[in-house]
């Protein structure tokens, strides 16, 4: 039996990971920071914060065939504010499971999971793999740091790994980004109040479908360091988003948007997805019925609000 050791099992996309790879038949270690209760269940389990001396111990005693870097943050917001910690938590992690690969399980695959935050705002879409980096953010320049990273240890000491880039990844179990937000402000409010004009758009890609990902890069990528896109392929404007959210949570409200620009928010995404589909990978989960588990798990977590 193959073994996957996820980092961040315990975070949004480590869970739906997790489940994917044993549902496959694999075996899941995975490594968080919260106690094992908090978990997700089926796994062999350990708390650890890294860096962590253990964790050299750990990677020779359960000879991973793939590791996974689910963990870091994920808030351009908070990157804004705090880049200091954006970096220790993304870019140092980053650098330290790559070493630790390194020394106690060189031939492990390494899968980093990157974000579409690299392009900044694209000259031109769809936006390949190909296209200029032009973060706006401390996250999306931690997060380029984390793929050169991965190139380096895979061009300089052989370690295989690949880096996904992630669109705008949604599913039951997010508790923030705009999905969440525009369902709290409805129970909570009674109205949606956005930002910006409601034409910035994201291209969405349901959890489960970031976990099909990983599932098939795990075996199937060269993993000589190269960059996937991973998403849909549409384009959702935010308007259009919050029409198809209120008609899921069964409100007549009609959203408001206030015009204003995020400091290091992009305008629009739409990624070109060839290169993951070389290799087999599309979607399965289209938007609209991934909305309607969203709306539904929303309301069951804030219908007493």
């Amino acid at each position: 039996m193959s073994t996957a050791l996820i980092v961040g099992v315990a975070g949004f996309l480590g869970r739906y990971a997790a489940r994917e790879f044993i549902r496959l038949g694999w075996r899941v270690v995975g490594l968080d920071i919260v106690p094992p209760e908090n978990g997700p269940h089926g796994i062999i389990y350990f708390q650890m914060p890294l860096p962590s001396p253990e964790l050299a111990t750990l990677l020779r005693a359960e000879s991973p065939q793939v590791c996974i870097n689910a963990a870091g943050r994920a808030s351009v917001p908070l990157s804004m504010e705090n880049p200091a910690d954006d970096f220790r938590d993304n870019a140092v992690l980053t650098f330290e499971l790559l070493e630790a690969l390194r020394r106690d399980a060189p031939h492990c695959r390494f899968l980093f999971l990157s974000s579409a935050a690299v392009y900044g705002n694209p000259m031109s879409l769809p936006v390949s793999e190909s296209h200029a980096i032009m973060p706006l953010s401390p996250y999306g320049y931690h997060k380029r740091q984390g793929e050169l990273l991965c190139e380096e240890f895979s061009k300089i000491y052989a370690v295989p790994t690949a880096s996904l880039r992630l669109f705008s990844a949604y599913g039951p179990g997010l508790r923030r980004q705009v999905i969440w937000d525009m369902c709290e402000r409805v129970f909570v409010t009674g109205a949606l109040q956005l930002r910006g004009t409601g034409e910035e758009s994201r291209d969405f890609i349901h959890a489960a479908d970031v976990a099909r990902a990983l599932a098939m890069l795990a075996t199937d990528a060269p993993c000589g360091g190269e960059i996937y896109n991973i998403a849909s392929g549409r384009e959702v404007s935010i308007a259009e988003l919050a029409a198809l959210v209120l008609a899921e949570l069964g409100t007549d409200i009609v959203a408001q948007f206030d015009g204003a620009e995020t400091p290091g928010q992009p305008r629009n995404w739409r990624a070109d997805t060839a290169r993951a589909a070389s290799l087999g990978f599309t979607t399965s989960v289209v938007l609209e019925q991934g909305l309607s588990g969203v709306a539904a798990w929303c309301r069951a977590e804030l219908g007493n609000a």
